[in-house]
């Protein structure tokens, strides 16, 4: 940075970045991951508090999702936008514990503050989280872990309840977690040895405000926000074949512009006809193959409706492709590019009924009573969108939730015992560590009851007596399920109370954490080119224009 002894110092970065760096940037980095930890604090376990969100353009959001609060809230500091990510991250990896995720990574980030005040160096820090982070690994799948049946439907609703427990709908648990298991059951296939649980694609939730959550229910079929295209249309046909396009039915316009000279009033009729024609021959086409139903992507001309209603064929048009595919999968039909390839095996006869139904005020069409469904649409009633919203995020979680058990059916207790049980074990290995290194490695054994101690206070119990009370029976070495009852807030048996959790979920959060936790500790330099605000780097830099380039 500086010249020889005397010179003036020579300046690398430009005028108007800011550089932090060393020990201030690290302790500020450990401050924001705690500032957002705090946020997110209360909306852990079954007596979370909910957060109301307003964003810019006045629209509200309650909730009590980790992730969803977190989309929402604009953050300045770089340390703290990362910590953002990792919600995101955990809620596309496994669905749910996004909540966890983040005052776990915040907690991590708090005890390594100590250390750092120490002037201990990162890289020691870091090394030991890493190895930490190899050892709850092996805890968790060897000595925590417990197998789970996947036939077996009650213990599976057990551990989707929770989940669900700490949510919004906990009122209508059972109700959710049958939803859940039945959507993913209806969505599973199973191809050659592969287990492959789509529920993004082929689990659709459908919002209708009106009646209460009790009314939900899983459609073993498909439904789309539809009416026929014309009103002499039947609009309910019992086991309807059922046909798929993805092409108009009208018409077809020249791509380009097309310019077609006339010399006879005949021609002009002619071309006419042969418009006509055209429609004609496609939709005898589809007649010929005598489909009840026809959904298409595209339009359908008036004439082509005319034709069909004739046939008494019910159309239904501009479908959305995720909705055509959806069909497809619940009825075993094909969707079709062009009518002249149309073949008896590309229509679908899986369905059991077509119907269009009034619900709210707005038309649905309902495919239901597939004989084996491959996608399903999930109802989801409410007394007002804010309530149907805040439902859906619930019940992502718990669709996750199944489908995590299902793809790897291991169970770790909930409230708590884990993460006591994980510490405990991490703590008597830190005794066979030797140097500084144990110091870090005993520190996030300590992070870890951050969890349970975390559901103790947003019961309102006194967490030190709870705390120590929970310490001791695992010393004890009595059994690793004790854990927080997360209702009131005392120490109670996980085994009596049936909490369990995926054990993918749960190492997932502890990859995170700590990665995260890792990550930010090994920062130390932050250089930001800040702008300063009406007075951008250009314009300061370029010299004012003089008056004859002007006049040019």
């Amino acid at each position: 940075m500086f010249g020889s002894q005397g010179s003036a110092p020579v300046l690398v970065l430009s005028q108007n970045t800011k550089r932090d760096s060393g020990r201030k940037v690290q302790l500020e980095n450990v401050q924001a991951g705690k500032a957002i930890a705090d946020v997110i604090r209360t909306c852990l376990g079954p007596q979370a508090m909910l957060k109301m969100l307003m964003d810019p353009m006045g629209g509200i959001v309650m909730t009590n999702d980790g992730n969803a609060i977190l989309r929402e809230i604009t953050v300045q500091h770089p340390a703290g936008k990362s910590m953002i990510e990792i919600a995101r991250t955990q809620d596309e990896e496994v669905g749910d514990g996004t909540t966890s995720v983040i005052v776990l990574a915040g907690e991590m980030l708090a005890v390594a503050e100590q250390f750092l005040e120490q002037q201990m160096h990162p890289t020691i820090i870091i090394r030991a989280y890493r190895q930490a982070l190899e050892d709850m690994i092996t805890i968790l799948k060897e000595q925590v872990s417990i197998k789970l049946d996947t036939n077996d439907r009650a213990k599976l609703l057990q551990v989707i309840n929770s989940c669900v427990g700490t949510k919004f709908i906990s009122r209508w648990s059972d109700l959710a977690c049958t939803i859940a298991l039945d959507a993913v059951n209806t969505v599973a296939l199973e191809d050659n040895g592969r287990k492959e649980i789509d529920i993004k694609r082929y689990a659709k939730v459908e919002k209708i405000p009106g009646g209460s959550i009790a009314d939900s229910c899983v459609l073993s079929g498909v439904m789309i926000n539809k009416d026929v295209t014309h009103p002499k249309m039947k609009r309910r046909i019992e086991k309807p074949r059922i046909m798929l396009l993805d092409c108009n039915l009208e018409y077809k316009k020249g791509e380009s512009q097309t310019n077609l000279e006339m010399t006879k009033e005949e021609d002009f009729t002619r071309i006419l006809e042969l418009e006509e024609e055209f429609v004609q021959k496609m939709c005898n086409e589809i007649i010929a193959l005598k489909p009840d139903v026809l959904f298409t992507e595209k339009g359908v001309s008036d004439l082509a409706q005319h034709y069909l209603m004739k046939a008494g064929i019910s159309a239904i048009r501009r479908v959305r492709k995720s909705d055509n595919n959806r069909i497809a999968r619940a009825c075993g039909a094909t969707i079709v590019n062009r009518t002249d390839e149309l073949r008896e095996e590309d229509i679908g006869t899986g369905a059991g009924l077509f119907e269009i139904k009034k619900i709210g005020d707005e038309y649905f069409c309902l495919v239901t009573e597939c004989q084996d469904p491959k996608a399903c649409t999930i109802l989801l009633r409410g007394a007002s969108k804010d309530v149907l919203n805040e439902a859906e995020r619930n019940l992502q979680d718990a669709l996750h939730v199944a489908r995590n058990i299902m793809l790897d059916p291991k169970l770790v207790p909930g409230g708590g015992a884990v993460e006591m049980a994980v510490s405990k074990a991490l703590m008597e290995k830190s005794k066979l560590i030797e140097g500084v290194s144990q110091y870090p490695y005993r520190a996030v054994a300590q992070a870890l009851e951050v969890i349970p101690r975390t559901l103790a206070q947003n019961c309102g119990a006194n967490t030190i007596r709870t705390l120590t009370a929970l310490r001791a029976k695992h010393v004890s070495g009595e059994s690793t399920t004790w854990g927080i009852n997360g209702e009131s807030g005392q120490i109670a048996d996980m085994l009596e109370l049936g909490i369990w959790e995926p054990l993918t979920v749960k190492m997932q959060t502890y990859k995170t954490a700590v990665e995260t936790a890792i990550l930010l500790l090994r920062i130390d330099d932050i250089v930001s080119g800040s702008k300063k605000k009406g007075d951008s780097a250009e314009s300061r830099a370029a010299p004012a224009p003089s008056e004859e380039a002007l006049k040019e």
